[in-house]
């Protein structure tokens, strides 16, 4: 008989930081043999972003009560007969800017804190069908729109490994409850980064998949003209989890015009050999960090170590893509966000007393529209077409391979360094413009504490071959190493 909700099962501390550390794929199987419950399971998550939420703000709405049932519920239907569904009593997350039904969803727009959906984003619906339970919706940049997690509804995400740190963005909060330990995976999205910078500022696992694998059917803001530079992905703790997760929310749902039916191949060790791996030298504005590089370099030693074989090129040109590709963002959407965020009721450019509804970074964003928009059309044509160059010719290096890049410049950086920057962006834009599956990756922990990851980069179509790296990586290097302030 299930437990009724007010029924909270003891759990050892012992026992509940293994279950905090510990893939989807590893608990769904423990619940499923009964080594495990479901509740068990949901309490320990819970347990773990209670205690830390007050100093991230990850979980900017929970729904724990309805949590804890459906983990009975699950617990009833593991008891009984039948086929059980693959994430059965495994705890999720999801970024706010994916509606999950009746949850706030406003992207972290004041204008639409109103917001609840009557039905989750397609995404969602096929987590929940799979059984998995959603903890709570998560933090993001206002309007989705930076690459730190900060709006005037919720306040500001700190990273999980130093509160003085960014989170990154736009899916930071999802990031910081993954890197956290209080969901072992989680859903996100990403444009110019948002699913990869999070990752890499909270040491866990992060895949944007290949352009048109996974619908974007209820996410907001609308991708408008970009959307092949969108998509929705995997924020998670073990790499394990990747393609099992993505399978799940993969495929056509008669809604999202680019989503498609594209094959997902299973990522094995065989992968790896003989594979090409590419190093992209001189492709870095000053400032970045000789940590991140070495990091990138000891990756493409381990992967040379199962088999790969490792080609270093000099690609110049990527030291602008950051700014190239606002510019594209720009003149793509064939809708400026200050006009999204007016049919939303906001009125971005009324308020002039400090701070209104809207953040530093969205304000910057906005000017830089204004700007963007006085430039000559040949000029700004002429930008959008070397940053397509750009990109291509970065495919074309990859091939059939994989390419590896740092995910940022430097470590996680302090809150609010990276605002009015648009070239903080350079190390993602381009595979975001070709619309190539990338796998942040952690490296373990840097000399301030900090993680370290790359980005394993593919052709379109070439999940399996990111993440069958990102599996080989974690055999390194350890993957996800748990914040020590986590257990204080």
């Amino acid at each position: 008989m299930a437990r009724g909700i007010d029924s909270v099962p003891e759990i050892k501390w012992g026992v509940a930081m293994g279950i905090t550390q510990q893939s989807a794929v590893e608990l769904a199987q423990a619940i499923r043999s009964g080594t495990l419950s479901a509740r068990e399971v949901t309490e320990a998550h819970i347990e773990v972003l209670e205690r830390v939420n007050p100093a991230l703000n990850a979980v900017v709405a929970d729904r724990y009560a309805q949590a804890r049932l459906e983990a009975d519920q699950a617990d009833a239907r593991i008891a009984g007969a039948g086929i059980l569904p693959p994430l059965l009593g495994v705890p999720v997350t999801v970024k706010e800017s994916i509606a999950v039904e009746g949850m706030p969803h406003s992207a972290g727009v004041v204008a639409r804190a109103h917001i609840r959906p009557a039905a989750h984003a397609t995404v969602v619906q096929r987590l929940v069908d799979a059984g998995a339970i959603v903890l709570g919706v998560t933090n993001t940049a206002e309007g989705c729109m930076w690459i730190e997690s900060s709006n005037r509804i919720y306040g500001r995400t700190n990273n999980a490994y130093a509160p003085n740190r960014t989170a990154g963005g736009s899916s930071g909060g999802e990031g910081a409850a993954v890197g956290s330990g209080g969901s072992p995976v989680g859903l996100g999205t990403d444009t110019l980064g948002s699913i990869r910078i999070p990752a890499f500022c909270n040491g866990v696992f992060g895949h944007r998949p290949s352009t048109g694998l996974v619908p974007l059917t209820g996410a907001w803001p609308p991708p408008h003209g970009v959307a092949r530079m969108c998509s929705n992905g995997v924020i998670a703790r073990r790499a394990e989890d990747l393609m099992p997760v993505l399978r799940i929310i993969a495929g056509p749902d008669s809604v999202d015009p680019l989503a498609g039916e594209l094959p997902l191949r299973e990522p094995t060790s065989n992968d790896l050999a003989g594979l090409r791996v590419t190093v992209v030298e001189d492709a870095f504005l000053p400032g970045v960090g000789g940590e991140m590089l070495r990091a990138r370099d000891r990756a493409a030693e381990a992967l040379e170590r199962a088999g790969a074989k490792v080609t270093r090129v000099s690609m110049k040109s990527l030291r602008a893509i950051g700014l190239l590709t606002t510019i594209v963002l720009a003149e793509e959407t064939g809708v400026r966000f200050a006009e999204t965020l007016r049919a939303q009721g906001a009125r971005p450019w009324s308020q002039v007393s400090w701070p209104g509804d809207h953040t530093t970074a969205m304000r910057s964003l906005l000017l830089g529209e204004e700007l963007e928009r006085r430039l000559p059309k040949s000029l700004t044509g002429r930008a959008v077409r070397v940053a397509h160059s750009i990109a291509e010719q970065l495919m074309a290096t990859v091939g059939d391979g994989l390419l590896l890049h740092p995910t940022m410049p430097t470590v996680a950086p302090r809150h609010g360094r990276t605002v009015g920057r648009p070239w903080s962006a350079n190390a993602v834009a381009a595979f975001s413009l070709a619309g190539s599956p990338v796998t942040q990756v952690p490296l373990g922990l840097g000399a301030a504490g900090l993680p370290l990851g790359v980005q394993v980069v593919g052709g379109p179509g070439n999940d399996h071959l990111t993440i069958a790296a990102a599996l080989e990586l974690e055999r390194a290097f350890g993957g996800w190493h748990p914040p020590a302030q986590r257990f204080a």
